[in-house]
């Protein structure tokens, strides 16, 4: 996919940086060793973490900025680092999906970045755009119904919108007989470095868990 980031994102994030992850996979309902390594992350950030001061990350404070300077409430939308978080902190587990919904869970957790995780046969054309969500504009998020995504930074292809940093859209989402992933990170911080470890960090899972070779990844 070629992925392009507006004028209007760069108004309000003159620093963002991107990665793009495409690659080959094989879903599976659940892996129990994928398990391990969220109970993990789900301990150590019990020991460090309290739902206030995990506003504080880097990637989610940086993100919850953006929401705020494009007009949306970030406490009622919140980015959804911050909702995997958050939830893992008051003892809740999180839901189990497939291998592939929940690798990607594990990403965002593990860098508090806001992550997408797409169906890349479910695209209309070749192109994603990342931009600001209109008035009225219509999207259904995943379990959740239609939502206002007004204000929200999301990404379109050439049908509509496919993803925002709180919810995917239902049209891309990722099934159980998804064989082709693309994986898009939102570093609203600017860091280029961490960005790309995460990617990293994506590809390296992929390998151990979905029987892949990582594919390849691009920053924007």
């Amino acid at each position: 996919m070629e992925v392009t980031v507006s004028k209007e994102i760069e108004k309000v994030c003159p620093n963002f940086i991107g990665a793009c992850v495409d690659a080959q996979v094989k879903n599976s309902k659940f892996c129990p060793a994928l398990w391990d390594e969220i109970h993990t992350y789900a301990a150590r950030y019990k020991e460090r973490l309290t739902t206030e001061s995990l506003k504080e990350l880097s990637g989610i404070a940086a993100t919850r900025k953006v929401y705020r300077e494009c007009g949306k409430d970030p406490s009622r939308y919140r980015p959804a680092a911050e909702s995997l978080i958050r939830r893992m902190l008051q003892g809740k587990e999180l839901y189990q999906i497939n291998t592939l919904v929940d690798l990607i869970n594990l990403a965002s957790i593990a860098f508090g970045y806001s992550i997408g995780g797409f169906d890349a046969d479910k695209f209309e054309g070749s192109k994603l755009t990342l931009g600001i969500g209109k008035e009225g504009e219509p999207y259904e998020g995943i379990g959740r119904g239609m939502i206002n995504i007004h204000g929200l930074p999301v990404y379109r292809d050439a049908a509509g919108g496919v993803g925002t940093p709180t919810s995917d859209n239902e049209r891309t989402k990722i099934a159980i007989d998804t064989s082709h992933l693309v994986v898009l990170i939102n570093g609203y911080d600017g860091n280029e470095k961490a960005v790309r470890d995460n990617a990293e960090f994506i590809q390296d899972l992929l390998r151990k868990y979905c029987d892949s070779d990582g594919g390849t990844y691009t920053i924007y």
